[in-house]
């Protein structure tokens, strides 16, 4: 599999991290750190060693699991645990694992010292997609998702599929649904091809893809100024619901179920405010509900969620911004629209979930 080039660095696909100990030596870096959760210590870092040869170099910093632990507090502790092992700048930090890995772990490598190198290593599909690639580092603040962060580039990316065998087939529905939204908002031959696709077996040319699609758009706009924003479909509404979940919910959706959510919804506002026709939103919709489960959004929870959205960290001057679909595989981006619509788009999502379920145009 090709490697792809990104902003000056490579990603790398089923090279079994044969690169990476090249990266190691020239680097010289005084010391070596694999930051990792405890599931993916349990899981993946034995694959990890297997890979380089039983290589034993590093010093590992490991984290509680989950999305409600990326997080100030949790940075504070392992930038200690860096001076505790006296890290200077010249130290290599390689992630291990899913995107709250990816994402906490670049962040602090970036702000450590002012900045350490890093190298990501996603052992999950929705990191491998998604998380691991394009530069933003990001923790929570208050369940407010990636309020705090950095655009700070790795030294490589390394996409090992051999890594997807010890997932749970939830986590791999979560990873999926990214790659749904890679097609519908940039390659609608691609989303036709996903339809087809079981997400249990994921083919390693189709997570090729849709790296290939987030590397086009966020090489062409590195800061998320323009057309990087297109990425944001189904994230605003799926944002602020997975926020109110992991606050809520004993058993907290998954971010892919979030934007799956998401998804549903801000297809509805693209019929309603932009060019999406009935049928598309009608495909879409009968698409994603035919993997995703169902999940009620409460309407005791609008309000919530309307603050959780004015908080999101894509908004200007005050306004709720949305990228919305112009046709399956065709969108566009800054795009308001009316608090009436946004609560229509909920309501259109609980809907399709019930037997009298059909669309509201």
């Amino acid at each position: 599999m090709n490697t792809i080039e990104s902003a000056g660095h490579p990603i790398y696909f089923e090279s079994h991290l044969a690169p990476l100990m090249d990266l190691i030596e020239k680097g010289k870096y005084s010391k070596v750190f694999v930051f990792a959760d405890r599931n993916t210590s349990d899981f993946c870092l034995s694959v990890f060693r297997q890979m380089l040869d039983d290589y034993n170099g590093f010093d590992l910093i490991e984290t509680d699991p989950g999305e409600e632990n990326k997080n100030i507090d949790f940075c504070i502790g392992i930038w200690k645990t860096l001076l505790d092992f006296e890290a200077d700048r010249k130290c290599l930090m390689i992630n291990l694992g899913g995107g709250v890995i990816t994402d906490m772990g670049g962040f602090v490598a970036s702000t450590y010292k002012r900045g350490i190198d890093f190298i990501n290593i996603p052992t999950t599909l929705l990191s491998m997609v998604d998380a691991s690639v394009g530069g933003k580092t990001g923790i929570d603040i208050d369940n407010v998702k990636n309020m705090v962060g950095t655009f700070s580039l790795p030294q490589a990316v390394f996409i090992e599929t051999e890594f997807l065998e010890t997932l749970p087939e939830r986590e791999l529905l979560s990873g999926f649904a990214e790659m749904i939204k890679h097609g519908l908002i940039a390659d609608s031959a691609y989303y036709e091809e996903l339809k087809k696709t079981d997400y249990k077996k994921i083919s390693a040319a189709a997570i090729h893809r849709s790296v290939e699609i987030k590397n086009e758009v966020v090489t062409e706009d590195p800061l998320e100024k323009g057309r990087r924003k297109i990425l944001n479909f189904g994230h605003t509404i799926g944002h602020a619901v997975e926020s109110y979940s992991l606050s809520k919910d004993k058993n907290a959706l998954t971010h892919g179920e979030a934007i799956a959510i998401g998804m549903i919804c801000e297809a509805y506002l693209s019929h309603k405010n932009s060019a999406l026709t009935a049928e598309e939103l009608e495909q879409i919709t009968a698409d994603i509900k035919s993997i995703y489960p169902k999940y009620k959004i409460k309407e005791k929870s609008y309000p919530k969620l309307a603050v959780l959205m004015q908080s999101d960290k894509k908004n200007e001057h005050g306004n709720i911004l949305f990228t919305l679909l112009e046709s399956i595989g065709k969108c566009t981006y800054n795009c308001r629209v009316s608090d009436t619509d946004v609560i229509a788009s909920m309501d259109y999502y609980n809907s399709v979930y019930t037997k009298k379920s059909k669309t509201k145009a």
